[in-house]
């Protein structure tokens, strides 16, 4: 694995620490602020604007938001742009497929898309290349 896909594993473990922590600083903290940003929750329509993202989290944030651990993740690095494609697993809940998009600006690799969803049935093999 290149240092590259390690920052970018390392800063999408941050996403969902912030997420588990329900820290809405380390959150907003992790959006970047150099390029555009969108985001699309489970079920939501798609959020464009770094003030709409912010404001969904929020609200997710500081209501009743689900635990959710992330699995599987394996990084793609594109240069200065990155994705990492992982599960998210909710307790007694669905198993959930992201993608989070991350691009590289002056204070490291920061999230610009994060888009989850259902998944019909998930894989019992894991992703090659992907950190459980």
């Amino acid at each position: 694995m290149s240092p590259e896909e390690i920052e970018v594993l390392e800063a999408n473990s941050a996403f969902y620490r912030a997420f588990a922590e329900r820290d809405l600083a380390a959150m907003d903290d992790l959006w970047a602020r150099e390029s555009p940003v969108a985001c699309v929750h489970p079920g939501w329509d798609a959020l464009r604007g770094r003030e709409a993202v912010m404001e969904s989290w929020s609200g997710i944030l500081g209501g009743d938001a689900p635990r959710i651990a992330c699995i599987a993740a394996s990084a793609h690095v594109l240069g200065s742009t990155a994705f990492v494609v992982c599960g998210e697993r909710i307790p007694a809940g669905p198993v959930l497929v992201a993608t989070n998009v991350f691009v590289r600006e002056r204070r490291g690799w920061k999230l610009c898309h994060h888009q989850a969803g259902m998944v019909a049935r998930p894989s019992a093999e894991p992703l090659p290349g992907a950190k459980a």
